[in-house]
């Protein structure tokens, strides 16, 4: 006997394939709700014993409107997905994995229901079917009064901010179903690449871990700690020629400036798109439903009416924007239900939602103005950013832009509806190198769920480095990094490292303070910034390497993210005086171990395997 849970769906463009047809509006995602805490447990206890019986099938039945999905498969010869009025198995499962697997779909969907609709439920319906379409929001108007680029507009598809809970239920479901039904069809082998190197890295990760704290620390720890020696720095072009080994592409040429803190880099990222002539294209893992996102957003649905804007953003970092807000932004700010449907609204705005194979993720932020001009660092778009952490970007020109654009126009094709093949076609038209012009060496480095190039290089800096060592981030996990900082240290390295204060991460920050105290007990000094610094740099006598990415497993070894490198002396010694001297002088200095609790080790234990 097989039982049935029936979920009836009507379902839109921008549902299944957001990315494929920008253009069209959710033709439907309209989610029951009902209200009470106790009809969510009497449905999951319901669903448990559901579960917990014969095999089961979860049924989609497929409905779609005449103006949505349906009429755009056929008018493009493509029939994706099955006929109206079908139904399709998710799972058929025969075997104790199979109904895991199944479980953890639908109480994801429940759950998601219930944190982000402040404990509204979602209503499972056993052998019933679920009613989902489209809902009629009330208009709303906007208007963008800080950089003065934008029109006031009435949009009806739009809701206040009481809305945006069930923007994230529709957000979290559309996650869920492209991770576990889209893309083992159009990036299979993103799919399997994620899963087996997920798979891989952290059983690796797992026995190396366990080496250094078992064996590797204890014998390091039983030698002393010798004084700062401040001796000569490694050689900065034997260690350039290295890195053409270590890292897989060649370094190009160009030149950086430093924006420090949103009051520097925002009003710049206006201006340049205010100046753009050809093309925006912007790669970020948050574009915040925010005041902020929402004064770009004015700007770049203005923008699009003269110019090519394209904007890629990172399916779980969306989820978050349209779910948190900064506790410092005007609580009269009028905001839409999402984002990325207000940018599509009444505009040419391009915009896809990256999908998130066995949820890793895209954490790289870059922007790129007329192929001529790009932004590269750790801030996302949002208020955070502008007005409440210490942060950075770098404006980047020269040659070294044609490389970002060349991995920027890859994504893009990889978020499409031919994913992977469509990625593939594009990689293999390569791109065309400018000549070395005005500038000096920029290398960048990437992070991918095969490929990692930013820990390799750091690693490898770090063994080398015989004179100091700079580092500079919020999320401070990998061992293997700490257990390199502490043999440094016995070499006479003077090592320094700058953490925040307050974290945006609970448990991080509890992750963090087990890593103060090993750093503590080796010789490492530790600097505590006050407030949040979200800065993602690092300084290994005379190279820098900064970027989007964190030290801790996710940047280092899963997600996308991009770094730049360079041992130019003048860019190095602007780095050291705009950003590590002032940072060292208005942090305090740490001497003393922190008290740790059973939470701290099980929050490092979870920093280690997940985050």
């Amino acid at each position: 006997m097989k039982n049935e849970i029936g979920i009836a769906l009507s379902i839109g463009s921008s549902f299944i394939l957001p990315f494929a047809f920008s253009e069209s509006a959710i033709d439907g995602v309209r989610i029951q709700f009902e209200k009470g805490f106790h009809d969510l447990k009497a449905s999951m206890a319901k669903l448990a014993r559901k579960l917990g019986s014969d095999p089961f099938l979860i049924n989609f039945d497929f409905h779609y409107p005449a103006s949505g999905l349906a009429g755009l498969c056929k008018a493009h010869g493509t029939s994706l997905l099955p006929p109206a009025g079908s139904k399709m198995s998710l799972f058929q499962p025969r075997h104790f994995l199979g109904s895991t697997l199944s479980y953890t779909v639908l109480l994801s969907i429940v759950l998601l229901a219930s944190v982000m609709t402040g404990c509204s439920s979602f209503k499972v319906v056993m052998d019933s079917d679920l009613s989902i379409q489209a809902p009629e929001y009330p208009s709303m108007q906007v208007k963008s009064v800080k950089y003065g680029t934008s029109e006031v507009r009435e949009d009806p598809n739009q809701k206040l901010s009481n809305s945006r809970s069930g923007a994230a239920l529709v957000q979290g479901v559309t996650v869920l179903a492209e991770t576990t039904l889209l893309d083992p069809v159009i990036r299979p082998v993103s799919f399997a690449k994620a899963y087996y190197g997920l798979v891989l890295k952290s059983v690796g990760g797992f026995l190396q871990r366990t080496a250094i704290n078992r064996f590797k620390f204890p014998a390091l720890e039983s030698t002393p700690i010798p004084p700062v020696t401040n001796g000569p720095t490694m050689d900065l072009a034997k260690w350039e020629r290295e890195l053409d080994r270590i890292v897989e592409s060649k370094s190009s040429t160009g030149k950086i400036r430093f924006l420090i803190d949103g009051n520097e880099y925002f009003p710049r990222l206006a201006d340049a798109f205010n100046d753009a002539e050809d093309t925006i294209d912007i790669r970020t893992y948050i574009f915040d439903n925010d005041d902020v996102g929402l004064e770009f957003a004015d700007i770049l649905r203005t923008k699009s009416k003269e110019t090519d804007v394209r904007v890629l953003v990172d399916g779980l970092g969306d989820l978050v924007a349209t779910n948190l807000d900064s506790e410092t932004m005007p609580v009269d700010t009028e905001l839409p239900s999402s984002i990325t449907n207000y940018l599509r609204y009444e505009s040419k705005v391009r915009v896809r939602v990256q999908s998130n194979p066995w949820f890793t993720g895209d954490h790289v932020k870059t922007t790129i103005i007329d192929k001529k001009l790009a932004f590269v660092g750790g801030m996302n778009i949002g208020h955070e950013y502008k007005y409440d952490w210490h942060d950075m970007m770098m404006e980047v020109t020269g040659p070294v832009v044609k490389q970002l654009q060349y991995k920027f126009d890859k994504t893009w094709a990889k978020a499409g509806l031919l994913g992977d093949f469509a990625y593939f076609a594009r990689s293999l038209r390569g791109y065309k190198r400018d000549p070395a012009k005005d500038g000096y060496p920029i290398r960048i480095m990437t992070t991918s769920i095969h490929n990692s190039e930013i820990y390799r290089a750091q690693i490898a800096a770090i063994r080398r480095s015989k004179n100091r060592i700079y580092i500079q981030n919020a999320y401070f996990s990998d061992d293997s990094i700490l257990y390199e900082l502490a043999r440094a240290r016995r070499r006479g390295v003077d090592v320094r490292v700058i953490v925040s204060s307050e974290n945006d991460n609970g448990v991080m920050k509890l992750s963090n303070e087990s890593t103060i105290n090993t750093m503590l007990k080796n010789g490492i000094r530790v600097y505590s910034y006050p407030g949040m610094t979200h800065i993602k740099a690092a300084l290994y006598d005379g190279w820098i390497c900064l970027g989007s990415a964190n030290f801790d497993k996710m940047s280092l070894q899963v997600n996308q993210e991009i770094n730049l490198g360079t041992s130019h002396p003048e860019t190095v010694q602007k780095l050291l005086d705009r950003v590590f001297m002032p940072d060292f002088a208005a942090s305090k200095e740490l001497y003393e171990p922190i008290p740790l609790r059973w939470t701290h080790r099980f929050a490092e234990l979870i920093a280690d395997e997940i985050l």
